[in-house]
C-alpha cells in the first residue's frame, strides 16, 4: 500500500472566502442588447421625424407654387380688367354720333344735308 498524504490548501486566517464571480457576459449582454435597442429607436424616431419633415416641406412648396399661380392669375386678371375698360372706351367712342359722321365723311366721302334738302314722307293709316 502506498500512503497518499493529501494536502488541503488552507487560508490565512481573518480573510472571508472569496465570493464566486458571476458570469460577466450575461450582464454585458444585457448592457449590449439595451444599448443596441436603444439606438435603433434613436434610428426610427430620427428616420421617422426626417420622412415628416419633408412631408412638412413638401406641402410648403407645394403652397408656395400655389400662390405664385394665384399671384399670377390677380396679374392676369388686372390686365384683362384694364383690356376691357379700354375696349368699353373704344366701343363707346365708335358708336358716338359725331365720330359716325367723321368716318362717314373722311372714308365714304358723304356730307351732312341740309335741312332745306331733307323730304319727309308720311305714311297713311296702313302703311298706304
Amino acid at each position: 500500500m502506498s500512503t497518499a498524504t493529501a494536502r488541503v490548501a488552507t487560508r490565512p486566517v481573518g480573510r472571508p472566502a472569496p465570493r464566486p464571480q458571476p458570469a460577466r457576459a450575461a450582464p454585458q449582454q444585457k448592457r449590449r442588447k439595451a444599448a443596441q435597442r436603444s439606438v435603433r429607436g434613436g434610428i426610427v424616431w430620427i428616420v421617422a421625424l426626417a420622412v415628416l419633415l419633408t412631408g412638412v416641406v413638401a406641402v410648403n412648396v407645394a403652397v408656395l407654387r400655389q400662390n405664385m399661380q394665384l399671384e399670377s392669375y390677380g396679374n392676369q386678371q388686372s390686365q384683362l380688367r384694364d383690356q376691357n375698360l379700354e375696349l368699353r372706351s373704344r366701343l363707346s367712342q365708335a358708336t358716338s354720333s359725331p365720330y359716325v359722321e367723321r368716318v362717314a365723311q373722311k372714308r365714304l366721302g358723304l356730307v351732312t344735308a341740309n335741312s332745306s334738302q331733307t323730304t319727309y314722307i308720311r305714311l297713311g293709316a296702313g302703311g298706304k
